[in-house]
């Protein structure tokens, strides 16, 4: 075959090519938002919804009240960043822990978990059903491992960071330094 007529074949396809690649990615699956609605308890017994927290970021957290380890540790980073900031950042910050663990962690318990890290830090729990629907919206793994009543609960810990209007902005991994947490708060924050 000539030389030209490669060419020029190769040339149809490309425009082919870049005329179909759009209609093609919006055929392809996008991946589920992180985040979305939620109806829970707070330590004060109050129902809240993603909806209380709007106009503020939120700053997410799912894991356990008697978790032995990596819960208190990543909720104490979380609150130790949080008390680094001034008040008016801090104004504009809803610090949330939600349980994976609703069967263990009713109000009164987590009221008494969240109180030890900050007055600031916001605990939530439901029943398993109103649990489970948080945990599908923010991607997270939770499974109960051992035996009653001493089990334990294997889980995602990552820390979310969502906008004003509840959208996923970043992660951070639980084992995030303190200075990663802040430097993407105050990022977030505008400062």
């Amino acid at each position: 075959m000539n030389k030209k007529v490669v060419y020029a074949l190769l040339g149809l396809l490309g425009v082919a090519a870049l005329t179909q690649i759009p209609r093609l990615l919006d055929l392809a699956p996008r991946p589920a938002p992180i985040g979305g609605p939620f109806t829970l308890s707070d330590q004060q017994g109050r129902t809240v919804s993603d909806g209380d927290f709007r106009g503020k970021l939120m700053l997410v957290y799912f894991g356990y009240s008697f978790c032995p380890d990596v819960c208190p540790t990543t909720l104490n980073e979380m609150m130790k960043v949080y008390a680094g900031l001034n008040p008016e950042q801090q104004s504009q910050i809803a610090p949330i822990f939600i349980t994976v663990d609703p069967a263990r962690d009713n109000v009164d318990q987590m009221n008494q978990y969240v109180s030890s890290f900050s007055p600031a830090l916001i605990g939530l729990t439901g029943d398993p059903a109103q649990i489970a629907a948080a945990e599908r919206g923010y991607h997270v793994y939770a499974r109960k491992s051992g035996s009653e009543p001493n089990y334990t609960m294997d889980h995602t810990s990552i820390i979310y960071l969502m906008d004003r209007d509840g959208k996923f902005l970043r992660h951070f991994n639980g084992d995030a330094p303190a200075q990663e947490i802040a430097d993407g708060l105050k990022e977030a924050l505008g400062h």
